[in-house]
């Protein structure tokens, strides 16, 4: 078999390789709102574009994930204006962590644990860290919310069709990677399609971008990919395809997605959290086969995955199949990776790490609010932090508010802010960046940019009308 007729095997040290893709075609999606419309329909690839890539896994359909549509979504909603929004946020929480201000989270009902938990002996919470990175210069932009422009698809700047076989994409988790010599921001996208007239749409499980843009002003800017070009553009098969990075490992008999859901740089390795989808359900629900941690020594161009990471959704781990890596301010010297069930309807919990540990999940410890306490190794544990319902979420600690911060979607699909002096807590009140009614084609995902922790916030965001990610700036009060 010819290397063009193959998702390659690729192997990382003491990593488990990743599956081979088998070549299968089946016909293209039939879903509403899919990007094969209008000129993407029609739209031609580039000589060295034209090739049919094999199917993701021996088993999965080509399919855009119906299961990601948000609830309530308008799929022929208008594509959004550029610019400001009507402003919705109207205060924030206070920036000293030690404020009598800060409110405890509203309706988090703590599990009970599991009679085989052993909590560890209480600890202090810690200290406040010192902020992740110089406050600059005071921003002089007004509060509120504004779209930037589209990172991917076709009214993209990026012009991610032509120059990497992407024509609708979601997701866009950011993270860091870590490498002085050459700072990049990593960007992993969900299910993405390319050319609409190639058979099989050219359908991959993800992708991904990579950029060193700290402006901002316009989109996020994503350089030319190179073959073998580890800090190119995007890790790519040939000029003009972004290949799938993580592929199958063949670990259940039922898969039809492959879905990054954080990512992490440490050690000088990185290190991407992701779920295997059994089955997309309803709009806004699908179940897992699993969740896992792929880990990649150069650069996000080649990926392994570590078969000791692999959760099954029993057993406590049904609370982390999907996460949300935080790294914290000087001073504390742990990893936390915040989980929440399938689909956008749970709680969120999370568990801390040391940094070299992150392959080794005998290493977590996992907060519970009844003991106030890290317990080790037992998932099962985990009590709510952040009460459901709670999309795909990102985290972080924010220099202007001295607090630590995440976004999600709520329950009705909002896009909405919470801050916490400690990543297990106390979590304020939602304050709301993005209302659902604002776009009504169907927004979820924000994803911060790591880059941006200070007053003024840009993050991804996926829009299932469109099916690609557009970028979003906050002015905080």
């Amino acid at each position: 078999m010819s290397a063009l007729n193959r998702i390659p095997t690729v192997s990382v040290a003491s990593v488990a390789a990743v599956g081979i893709c088998a070549a299968m075609v089946v016909p293209p999606p039939t879903a509403q709102a899919d990007p094969c419309t209008g000129a993407a329909a029609t739209a031609q690839p580039l000589p060295e574009q034209a090739y049919q890539i094999p199917s993701p896994s021996r088993i999965a359909p080509f399919d855009r994930p119906i299961g990601h549509r948000p609830a309530g979504t308008d799929d022929n909603a208008p594509s959004p204006k550029l610019g400001q929004l009507m402003a919705l946020l109207k205060s924030v929480m206070p920036k000293s962590a030690k404020s009598a201000q800060i409110e405890q989270q509203a309706a988090v009902v703590p599990t009970v644990p599991s009679r085989s938990a052993k909590p560890a002996p209480a600890q202090p919470v810690p200290a406040e860290p010192a902020p992740a990175a110089a406050a600059g210069p005071p921003s002089t932009a007004p509060p509120g919310t504004s779209v930037v422009g589209w990172v991917t698809g076709p009214d993209s700047p990026n012009k991610t069709m032509e120059r990497f076989a992407i024509s609708g994409t979601d997701l866009g988790i950011m993270w860091d990677n870590g490498d002085p010599r050459n700072d990049q921001v990593l960007m992993a996208f969900g299910d993405t399609k390319g050319y609409c007239v190639v058979p099989g749409n050219q359908w991959r499980y993800n992708v991904l971008l990579r950029t060193q843009d700290r402006s901002l002003a316009n989109t996020v800017a994503v350089p030319d990919g190179a073959v073998n070009g580890a800090y190119s553009g995007s890790p790519v098969w040939r000029p003009g395809i972004s290949k799938q990075i993580v592929n199958s490992i063949n670990y259940a008999p039922e898969e039809t997605g492959i879905i990054p859901t954080a990512g992490i740089a440490a050690g000088g390795r990185q290190y991407m959290n992701f779920m295997s989808i059994k089955t997309w359900d309803n709009n806004g629900a699908w179940t897992t086969n699993y969740s896992a941690i792929a880990t990649s020594a150069d650069n996000g161009e080649t990926w392994g995955v570590y078969p000791g990471t692999v959760r099954p959704p029993s057993g406590g781990n049904e609370k982390f199949q999907m996460g949300a890596f935080l790294k914290p301010g000087p001073g504390d010297p742990y990893i936390y990776s915040f989980g929440t069930p399938n689909g956008r309807g749970g709680a969120a919990y999370v568990s801390r790490v040391a940094p070299a540990q992150i392959p080794d999940l005998s290493k977590y410890e996992y907060w519970n609010a009844d003991s106030n306490a890290w317990v080790p190794a037992n998932p099962a544990a985990a009590t709510p932090v952040i009460p459901g319902p709670v999309g795909e979420m990102s985290a972080q600690y924010n220099s202007y508010l001295k607090q630590y911060l995440v976004l999600y979607c709520n329950g009705m699909n909002d896009v909405v802010m919470r801050t916490a002096p400690a990543p297990q807590g106390p979590w304020g009140p939602e304050q709301m960046l993005v209302s659902s009614m604002q776009i009504p084609g169907g927004i979820y995902a924000p994803f911060l940019h790591p880059w941006s922790t200070g007053r003024e916030l840009y993050y991804n965001l996926s829009l299932w009308s469109q099916y690609n990610v557009m970028l979003m700036h906050t002015v905080l009060p």
